[in-house]
């Protein structure tokens, strides 16, 4: 078993099968999405053909929906999911964004929430999306009895109640709506009927994972976990490996992956963060250059499955380039000691933006190989310009 093509394969970061953001996030049951600018790339990067625009309009049409849901942090799902998947885990993200709000200092009450979330749901009603001033606005000017310093700690309350989620993409301004509003049709299952969909969505876009890994991906409970696997069967097989014991989904695609690829990952994807077993692509010795110990994570560059570096793009008046610590190519074509900045081709069509992308390699006497390198860089302009 070679986990790493497995993972590639299965994440659809290696030869993807899907051409739109509604169909890798459904492949992927969830995916976090933390930060704004990261998950349009974590999602583009899966598709055949990435485009921000694409990601921006299934975001705004509701078919793509951002919430609090596992582990009490915001993920991507589809929105048929949305209804099965919330009632699945409020329970657990309400207990964990009650214990973050503890340890904050605030106190709300059991009461306090109730009423909170049953004035939002009248409150924003037909409203649209609102950035949390503009309901801040609405809150104080109505009256209701809520500390303005308490207004995001409800906000994030009602998220995990299924009563909001994330609203239409304002640049990286936050926004809410109501759920009912955002989300045409919300379908339900048995919790035994979700704990068994669940464990499927995961291990068929994740495996070869561990149950540790499942456990930590999710926030449930094990033994519930541990229902969900063995509800699918033979759909699931064991292997070992170095060790350790990981379900591979029996129907997985095992052939697809070439040597040499490149991976412009973005931070808490979903191909770092979707695992306890991070060792089987990360190093350990290099650990800290990826996350922190608070669950900060970082963008970092793939080669064949591997974490081999960290990158980053920011914006630049002039053409788009990319810099390389010393080394960071090789091959014929490629920058000696990355002096002289490369041009990035391939911006979308009548873009104004441009973008430098630095890389900094773990291991600068281990290049990257220059074109593939090259080729990512154009594939990430070309989705910030389209």
């Amino acid at each position: 078993m070679n986990p790493l093509s497995l993972r590639l394969l299965g994440q659809q970061l290696s030869c993807p099968e899907f051409s739109t953001p509604h169909d890798v996030v459904s492949w992927m049951g969830a995916m976090q999405g933390q930060d704004y600018r990261a998950m349009r790339w974590a999602v583009g990067m899966r598709t055949g053909h990435p485009s921000e625009k694409s990601f921006r309009e299934a975001f705004n049409s509701g078919s793509i929906i951002r919430t609090h849901l596992f582990r009490s942090t915001w993920h991507l799902v589809a929105a048929e999911d949305y209804g099965w998947m919330i009632d699945l885990c409020s329970d657990k993200s309400r207990s964990g964004i009650r214990g973050w709000i503890k340890q904050s200092g605030v106190v709300i009450s059991e009461d306090e929430e109730l009423r909170f979330r049953e004035f939002i749901s009248g409150a924003l009603r037909g409203r649209g999306s609102l950035d949390r001033s503009g309901i801040e606005s609405i809150v104080l000017e109505s009256g209701f009895p809520c500390r303005p310093e308490h207004i995001k700690y409800q906000l994030y309350l009602a998220e995990v109640s299924g009563v909001i989620c994330s609203g239409n993409m304002e640049g990286n301004e936050r926004t809410w709506i109501l759920s009912s509003d955002k989300i045409a049709s919300r379908p339900l299952m048995t919790r035994s009927e979700a704990l068994e969909e669940l464990a499927r969505r995961y291990f068929r876009s994740h495996s070869p994972a561990t149950f540790e890994d499942y456990v930590w991906w999710t926030g449930l409970n094990a033994g519930e976990c541990r229902q969900g696997i063995e509800a699918l069967g033979d759909e699931l097989v064991r292997e070992r490996w170095k060790g350790l014991e990981f379900y591979v989904y029996r129907d997985c695609r095992t052939r697809g992956c070439r040597s040499g690829k490149v991976l412009l990952l973005p931070p808490y994807d979903e191909y770092l963060i979707g695992y306890k077993s991070r060792q089987v692509a990360l190093p350990p010795e290099y650990r800290h250059r990826a996350h922190d110990q608070k669950g900060i994570f970082w963008p970092v560059i793939l080669l064949d499955g591997k974490v081999v570096g960290n990158w980053s793009a920011s914006g630049s008046s002039s053409a788009a380039v990319h810099r390389t610590s010393p080394a960071a190519a090789s091959s014929s074509g490629s920058t000696s000691s990355g002096a002289s900045p490369a041009t990035a081709s391939g911006f979308g069509s009548g873009s104004s933006r441009s973008h430098c992308i630095s890389v900094d390699l773990f291991n600068p006497a281990s290049p990257l190989p220059a074109e593939a390198l090259q080729k990512e860089i154009d594939r990430y302009v070309r989705f910030c310009g389209n």
